[in-house]
């Protein structure tokens, strides 16, 4: 077990997390969540022992071994193979292992064979990624590991992740493929940090609650204060009433104020949409492309108003091209690409953002996307993609990768458009980014094509896929699932072949499916009263503050009735609510054993 102890940690003069402690068991995987500043990176430095702590400490167990990846790479003198092969613990290289990591995380046979050096950026991240992969640390830190990766490699590493048999701490702005893998979660927020089981979802649920029930405890505080100060005003000079006044004087002076919680900005923005009435707004016929040889040949789809097609496959394989040839920058071999006359385009990728003016500031780069360069209306975009007030005047040198992609998506908010062209829109944009982009997408009324890794998007917006698969590209008509099911992808295809899957996953989908069923069986009844005993709650709880509010009325009126009435009705309904909590903690506590076992049967399962 890793024991982290009251550690504090500050930057400059700006506290990033105090008093936290938390513990990291055998085998859990941990999503490590929290807005961007909020200290996600400088936990996982801590854990890792690149950076130290201010107050606490950290413990770990004897001869324990943490896997961190480095942002600065060094490298020896051997090929790719060899770096990952030396990584492999032991005095024995089983050199079979260091293939098949590297072959899932995209290497073909000749990359495997070339100096590091000869890598790119990107190809260099995934290297170093199979090195702390191979080196079976105890404990396994990752931030943001599918930066680099195309969408097959995500799947193999979502699998890896998933049997790892040691520790694991998680940092990913991919909220589907961090839920699929962890089994607890570990969040950052207004400076402190909470651990709970379960998936993200459970965790941001839990905040959301408690924050609205410190809210209304506030605001139910501020009223009694109120009225106790006025009561206090009134009655101070009156001696009939003044050993009153000084009692609850005393009760003021004792009655912690709580401050009002600082409003978090929240990303939330929609595209704006130019009416059309066509029904198609791209065709593409029979187009060929490529370099030395075919990327892709002849080629056909359409794009229609409220559809999503998606473009997936490996890197490098042409994908980003195909887009390039769509946006008319490169022309085809042969065959044509067609917009409807009344189609208003709009294209993101990674050669817009390029092309940002760094001394530009925010609000100067948006009002070059308004025709009637309204700086009111500059701001307004501005605001809604969280540049607000004096963040508007920041040059565009300075920002992150991240905040660049966000002034590029406020240029697109600034121009009415019916058909978006994406290319890998989530890059650096941090899990609340990502689930607002997937909002304002899902919502926008227009055509899509769109190039990402991120499964999330594919099940949730796409209908029609262009699929670069091993050399062959196809449409497919349906969903991202029955593309998993009916075509899938070649090497997870032949991997199941040769290992004898298909029998296999036949017994192993019937069990979990029979899982499944019995979970729901014995939880949905116990769920459906859980929720009846929140809302029975929420009752007694606004009777309550009824109730306070008539007692301290008619104590400030002198009504003896009225206090009488009110105080027994008071006493009822803080004993009714007192069982109604025993009762739902006992129940809650029941389900999450329950949730708890079901999902150990499953993870048993594979």
């Amino acid at each position: 077990m890793i024991a982290v102890e009251n550690i504090a940690k500050s930057y400059g003069g700006q506290k990033l997390f105090a008093e936290a402690s938390f513990t990291i068991h055998p085998r859990e995987r941990i999503g490590l969540c929290g807005r961007n500043g909020s200290g996600k990176t400088t936990l996982l430095r801590i854990l890792a022992g690149e950076e130290e702590v201010d107050e606490g400490r950290v413990v770990f167990p004897r001869e324990y071994r943490v896997g961190y990846l480095k942002q600065h790479l060094v490298w020896g003198r051997g090929s790719v193979l060899d770096e990952v092969g030396n990584a492999l613990p032991g005095e024995e290289k089983p050199i079979y292992e260091a293939e098949k990591l590297l072959y899932g995380l995209g290497f073909g046979h000749e990359m495997m064979k070339l100096s590091p050096l000869e890598l790119s950026s990107g190809y260099q991240m995934r290297l170093a990624l199979a090195c702390v992969l191979a080196s079976k640390p105890d404990l396994l830190l990752l931030d943001e590991p599918t930066n680099y990766l195309d969408i097959l490699a995500i799947r193999f590493l979502k699998n890896f992740l998933l049997a790892w048999k040691g520790e694991l701490v998680l940092i990913s702005h991919d909220r589907d493929f961090l839920d699929e893998v962890i089994t607890h979660t570990l969040y950052i927020h207004r400076q402190r940090i909470r651990k709970m089981e379960g998936k993200t979802e459970k965790m941001y649920t839990q905040i959301a609650l408690e924050e609205e029930v410190y809210e209304k405890t506030r605001l139910h505080e501020e009223r009694k204060r109120e009225q106790i100060e006025l009561f206090i005003s009134r009655f101070r000079a009156k001696a009939r009433l003044a050993s009153q006044a000084k009692s609850r004087m005393r009760m003021l002076a004792k009655m912690e104020k709580k401050e009002k919680l600082e409003k978090l900005p929240e990303l939330d923005f929609h595209f704006s949409y130019a009416e059309t009435s066509a029904k198609t707004l791209l065709e593409v016929e029979g187009i060929s492309f490529g370099y030395e040889k075919p990327l892709f040949e002849n080629l056909s789809f359409r794009v229609e108003k409220g559809q999503c097609v998606a473009v997936v496959g490996r890197n490098g394989q042409g994908k980003t091209t195909l887009l390039e040839v769509i946006r008319g920058n490169i022309s085809p071999w042969k065959g044509r690409v067609i917009y409807h006359p009344q189609a208003k385009a709009q294209y993101f990728g990674y050669s817009e953002v390029a092309k940002l003016h760094p001394e530009n500031t925010v609000e100067e780069e948006i009002l070059l996307a308004l025709s009637e360069r309204n700086r009111t209306l500059a701001r307004t975009i501005a605001g809604t993609m969280l540049f607000e007030g004096v963040l508007a005047e920041k040059p565009l040198r300075v920002l992150s990768g991240g905040e660049r992609h966000r002034v590029l998506l406020a240029k697109m908010l600034a121009r009415p458009s019916n058909l978006l062209l994406l290319d890998e829109p989530t890059n650096h944009l941090d899990m609340d980014a990502t689930d607002a982009l997937l909002a304002a997408l899902d919502q926008f009324p227009g055509g899509i094509v769109l190039v990402t890794h991120n499964e999330a998007f594919l099940r949730v917006l796409a209908t029609r896929f262009i699929v670069f698969n091993e050399g062959k590209v196809q449409v497919f008509e349906g969903t991202y699932d029955e593309f998993l099911e009916k075509i899938g992808w070649t090497w997870e295809v032949e991997s199941r072949k040769s290992s004898g899957h298909n029998s296999w996953q036949k017994t192993h989908r019937q069990k979990r499916a029979e899982i499944v069923q019995e979970k729901s069986r014995i939880l949905k009844p116990m769920q459906q009263k859980l929720a009846h005993l929140e809302k029975e709650i929420t009752r007694l709880e606004e009777e309550k503050n009824r109730l306070v509010t008539l007692l301290m009325e008619a104590s400030v009126n002198s009504d003896g009735e009225g206090v009488k009435k009110y105080g027994i009705a008071l006493k009822q309904v803080e004993e009714r609510l007192h069982e109604e909590y025993e009762a739902y903690y006992t129940l809650a506590a029941e389900v999450e054993e329950k949730e708890k076992e079901y999902e150990t049967r499953l993870h048993d399962v594979g």
